[in-house]
């Protein structure tokens, strides 16, 4: 028979409860629903099928309140940057003037084209689907006519 967890008494299991039912973000509201249910001595397959975590998440949740305390309970997204972008602030404002113009085979610019024009920068291989997020972030669609006026010529 597998060992129950244990959760450390940071809080009492009243305290547990009220932060469960008060929390407002949802992520913090399971994490707080996790170690309530632990505390109350309910294995953890029960708190797998409450919660719909995986057991692997609710043995995280439960070692990082136990290490923790409250702080480590919570959606720790909100705290992470992210990656840095592809290309440098210059670099971007280097394709946002390349794209004012034809692309460098003459024609309009493409994801492909962006992507290429990327990986001369940066010097490694950068997918279709990034030149296409950068067409999008710098925005140039106002630039061009719209298919249905080339269309209309």
């Amino acid at each position: 028979m597998p060992k129950r967890l244990t959760i450390e008494a940071h809080l009492s299991l009243k305290d547990l409860e009220t932060r469960y039912r008060k929390a407002k973000d949802p992520v913090a509201r399971s994490h707080w629903q996790i170690v309530w249910l632990l505390a109350q001595g309910k294995p953890t397959h029960a708190v797998v099928e409450a919660t719909g975590y995986s057991a692997t998440w609710v043995r995280k949740i439960a070692g990082r309140y136990n290490q923790c305390g409250a702080e480590g309970l919570g959606d720790r997204r909100h705290e992470n940057p992210g990656g840095e972008p592809l290309l440098s602030e210059q670099q971007q404002q280097e394709l946002w003037e390349a794209l004012q113009g034809p692309a460098p085979d003459g024609g309009p610019w493409n994801s492909r084209k962006v992507a290429e024009w990327m990986a001369t920068q940066i010097g490694r291989q950068v997918s279709d689907q990034r030149g296409w997020d950068y067409l999008q972030r710098l925005d140039i669609s106002g630039q061009r006519p719209s298919r249905r006026e080339t269309v209309d010529k």
